[in-house]
Formats: C-alpha cells, structure tokens, sequence
C-alpha cells in the first residue's frame, strides 16, 4: 500500500490551516494510513499567492481538490480509504 498523497496549500499565521492539518494527520493516525504530506505556502510564490489568496487552506487528496477552509472529517476518512 502506498502513502496517500495530500497537499495543504497554506500561509503562516493561518488558524484554519492548523486546525485542517492536525484534522488531517489525526484521521490518517485513526486509519492507521501513512501520508506523504505536502504544505504549500502560497506567500512563498506570487503565483500561487494571486490563485488563492485568502482562499485556505486548500487541501488536494492525491492531487484532486478536495476542501478549502475546512476539512470535514468524514469525508476525509472516505478519500483517504478510497486512496488507500
């Protein structure tokens, strides 16, 4: 089985960020899934810092949009058993 792939598109300071990234390494914990976890400030690139701008975080599972702003965990679960 390989790693589920998940990348968080980010900024510093960014409270819902936190909250979608321990959200995220909680249920993976809880399913007992190994992920390759990618944070992605977008303030490091004006490119990604004018696509999302205030939008995040912006969470991809195995490269297919998945939430923004918040990860809801059910759902979480169900894309990461999918992935798995």
């Amino acid at each position: 089985m390989s790693d589920v792939s998940i990348t968080v598109y980010t900024r510093e300071n960014c409270h819902l960020c936190e909250e979608a990234i321990e959200t995220i390494e909680r249920v993976a914990d809880d399913e007992g899934l190994t992920i390759a976890l990618d944070l992605v400030d977008v303030d490091e690139d004006p490119n990604l810092r004018e696509e999302y701008g205030e939008r995040v975080p912006y969470v991809l599972v195995d490269e297919s949009p998945a939430f923004k702003y918040h990860v809801d965990e059910r759902q979480l679960r169900e894309k990461l058993q999918q992935s798995a």
